[in-house]
């Protein structure tokens, strides 16, 4: 058949499950968003800068399976990068289509706007293949093949990709095939499925002490079912990375917590580290996962399971598909019951404090553990909210949502945009600060603009607090400007509805949450905090992070330095 490339491209993008198109209009991508605008199936949100475009298709994603952002050429892509980078880091499949100045400007090398003035066309795709697992410049030649090859690229490895649309041909039309998006992994030659999994058996059967643990990837790649299905059968306690929050049951027999290296409970770091056969699955041993790598882990006794790749005890079975693997691993492996002793996992206790007792970080995070439910998308900012709710149990069928690894501050309030488009039924809660809050402000104009109803608690301590406890406690750098932040919704609002309140006391954050349930629009919550009050979780890695980054000498240097410049501003006064 015979269809307008921008229109194959949306109709792949559909098949995809893709129903939201993030982005920000320029005049490269205009007679694109016309075909978008055309598609009933297909919205287009406008967003108030790309990079918040790119945040919220990184939060949809993770809620959608994928997502899809639009800007155009030049300043709108490198606006873009850096959430596309994120996204890349942290496994998420995000495609971006920027729209680029005609093709016959691109061939001759013509000097436009929104370039360099040099008739270089390639610098762009340069820096996107940094960021990407595939990359295209789509041409009438091209099309029908590169848009699938690229897009299967993003279905296999659960990654962005970069696809070039010249303004002047997303209306030429092009014979493709009738076929729908091929969204199927490889088939792994059955020989070799048939020999890693045997080999598989045989190391579990003979290990005394085997564990599982678990990273962001298992989730990603759809395998946590699976992975539960093989504790149960065999016996097997698994943990996960602290990159990997509330992807498997925690209330499950089997579990035993996080593991964070040494900073893991004693339990947790005893059955992974002591494990005779321990399969990690998607694990990669970063800073933040390993407790700034103090995890010791038995090369001899590891088995790597990654999505198309496994290693067994240094032996290398490459090509085997993650799904297609424990699949057979499940059918053929022996069941075995292993007497465990049970861990008691209780609900944090309800502090009784005074209600005219000063709001903390005990007192929030102990209530907050009371009030999150079932089928709930937390999403937690980098800093303390990411890591008090790194500590807390959480429902069993709660989605969590942080950026542990890339760590870009302000990425939650647009990803909040994005997740809430891809599942508007679900109660969804953002914990941000400060700081974090003042980066992506403006996109709390677009969730009220589409009448969407998040509850949002906004820490206000007056500034980057996990930067205060790395260095700088009083220094200057890590001051903000105060907002009257409970007032901003608005200065954004028109006519939806809305609540905002300031909480100070442990009885005034009491009332709120009694009364906060499913909102009837977008709820909005400053929390007065103390500027140094943190997590005991963070303030630890604070200082570990502070050693790592500057040496034990330059940090003791620093600190000097930081004392003397605090007592000099004291006297001045």
């Amino acid at each position: 058949m015979f269809i307008e490339i921008g229109d194959f491209l949306n109709l792949r993008l559909k098949q995809m499950g893709i129903q939201h198109l993030f982005g920000v209009p320029g005049d490269f991508n205009l007679s694109y968003l016309e075909q978008v605008e055309a598609d009933a199936q297909l919205e287009f949100v406008g967003n108030c800068n790309e990079l918040n475009a790119a945040y919220a298709a990184d939060g949809y994603a993770r809620m959608n399976g994928f997502a899809a952002l639009t800007t155009t050429y030049g300043v709108g892509d490198l606006s873009a990068i850096n959430g596309i980078a994120g996204a890349y880091a942290e496994n998420v499949p995000v495609v971006h289509i920027s729209g680029i100045p005609p093709l016959h400007v691109v061939q001759k090398g013509t000097l436009v706007h929104h370039t360099l003035i040099d008739g270089n066309y390639d610098n762009i795709m340069n820096c996107m293949k940094e960021f990407t697992v595939a990359q295209t410049r789509l041409t009438p030649a091209n099309a029908a093949f590169e848009i699938d090859r690229v897009l299967r690229q993003c279905f296999l490895e659960r990654r962005p990709v970069h696809l070039q649309l010249p303004s002047d041909i997303t209306h030429v039309k092009i014979e493709v095939t009738e076929q729908a998006l091929d969204l199927s992994y490889p088939a792994v030659e059955p020989e070799l499925l048939n020999s890693a999994v045997q080999r598989l058996c045989e190391v579990l059967a003979l290990a005394k002490k085997p564990a599982l643990l678990i990273d962001n990837e298992a989730s990603v790649f759809g395998v946590t079912s699976l992975l539960h299905d093989l504790s149960r059968k065999c016996s097997i306690p698994f943990a996960s990375m602290l990159t990997a929050k509330n992807i498997m049951d925690e209330a499950s027999a089997h579990y035993v917590g996080t593991y964070v290296g040494a900073a893991s409970q004693p339990h947790v770091r005893h059955t992974i580290e002591q494990s005779d056969c321990l399969i990690g699955v998607g694990v990669r041993f970063s800073d933040v996962g390993t407790g700034v790598f103090t995890h010791q882990i038995a090369t001899e006794n590891y088995v790597e399971l990654k999505p198309y790749g496994l290693t067994i005890f240094g032996q290398d079975y490459p090509g085997i598909e993650i799904g297609q693997l424990l699949v057979e691993l499940n059918k053929k492996i022996a069941a075995r019951k292993v007497a465990k002793p049970v861990l008691e996992k209780p609900q944090a206790p309800v502090l009784d404090v005074a209600e005219q007792q000063p709001l903390s970080q005990d007192i929030l995070w102990n209530a907050i553990s009371h009030f999150l439910q079932e089928d709930d998308v937390i999403i937690g900012e980098v800093g303390t909210s990411n890591s008090a709710l790194c500590g807390l149990t959480l429902p069993a069928t709660a989605k969590y949502i942080a950026q542990p690894l890339w760590g870009s501050i302000g990425y939650t309030l647009p990803a909040l945009l994005g997740s809430l488009l891809a599942a508007p039924e679900r109660r969804q809660i953002l914990f941000i600060g400060d700081g974090s809050f003042q980066l992506t402000v403006q996109e709390l104009s677009t969730i009220l603009r589409h009448d969407l109803k998040p509850i949002i608690f906004l820490l206000n301590n007056g500034g980057y607090t996990i930067e205060r406890l790395i260095m700088g406690e009083n220094a200057a750098y890590n001051d903000i400007q105060n907002w009257r932040y409970a007032e901003i919704p608005a200065i954004f609002n028109s006519n939806n509805q809305y609540r905002g309140c300031v909480v100070e006391t442990a009885g005034q954050l009491k009332q709120v949450l009694d009364n906060l349930t499913q909102p009837d629009g977008l709820t909005f919550i400053e929390l007065k905090l103390p500027a140094m009050d943190a997590p005991l979780s963070l303030k630890k890695f604070a200082s570990v992070i502070a050693r790592f980054d500057y040496g034990d000498r330059g940090y003791e240097i620093l600190k000097q330095r930081s004392r003397a410049v605090t007592y000099k501003k004291a006297i001045s006064f």
